[in-house]
């Protein structure tokens, strides 16, 4: 295995996803350090998992390094992951329009038909509630993403998004449902799946304007997944784990 399968691996463990859950609650807080064998012991677990889930989520920037081996929790605003949903979701949208100007390869839409068609089996179960459910869902959302930019053939970019996804609950492969109910969690990632389909239609039907005013509207059901919405004043909300 690669080191970067590796790291995606420890990204998408349950141990990983607890973790991120704990820190969208405030279980763990701004500057916590976050010890290994406190969060094994938490969640019942061996260090092993957590050990390999540590550098993965600070990658992500949910956690700093502190000390020789260590890591705390990183503070930052509720606003920092709202307005990165933003910008993320903007860049898309210009990745989305490239493709829909210039067409895409055969492949690729195929590659985007059977990610459509992997979230549809997901959504066609009425829920997501489980962790194995949130995994299926989290690694479809991200090939979904991926294959969009990674189409558009455009270093800068990539490396633009790769930047944004640094901040806290921006990457689309990043999810954390824990924020709110189940009730409210299904219909708000089902309406950004058919966004995806919507995408895609456009891509094909040669439609820029259509293609990238969807993918940007898509930081709608990404923000209201995490409950970034929920400030009615975003821009003054307090610094927290998002």
């Amino acid at each position: 295995m690669t080191a970067s399968m590796q790291a995606r691996r420890s990204v998408e463990s349950p141990v990983a996803q607890r973790i991120r859950e704990m820190i969208l609650e405030g279980e763990l807080a701004p500057g916590a350090r976050v010890a290994e064998s406190a969060i094994a012991e938490r969640l019942g677990v061996s260090r092993t998992p957590v050990r390999n889930a540590l550098p993965a989520l600070a990658a992500e920037g949910l956690l700093e390094p502190v000390g020789r081996r260590g890591y705390a929790v990183r503070a930052f605003s509720v606003e920092d992951s709202f307005r990165g949903t933003e910008l993320r979701c903007v860049l898309e949208g210009y990745a989305a329009r490239e493709l829909a100007t210039h067409g895409v390869s055969a492949e690729t839409l195929e590659e985007l038909r059977d990610c459509l068609a992997e979230g549809d089996r997901i959504f066609a179960k009425g829920y997501i509630v489980t962790r194995e459910g949130e995994a299926d869902y989290a690694r479809m959302n991200r090939r979904f993403h991926d294959l969009i930019v990674d189409a558009a053939g455009n270093g800068l970019l990539r490396d633009l998004i790769q930047r944004v996804y640094a901040v806290p609950f921006v990457d689309p492969g990043v999810v954390a449902f824990n924020a709110i109910s189940p009730e409210e969690i299904f219909p708000i990632l089902l309406s950004g799946h058919h966004q995806h389909h919507a995408v895609v239609d456009a891509i094909e039907a040669h439609q820029p304007d259509v293609a990238e005013a969807i993918m940007r509207g898509h930081s709608d059901p990404a923000r209201r997944s995490l409950a970034l919405d929920r400030s009615d004043h975003p821009e003054e909300a307090s610094a927290k784990s998002a």
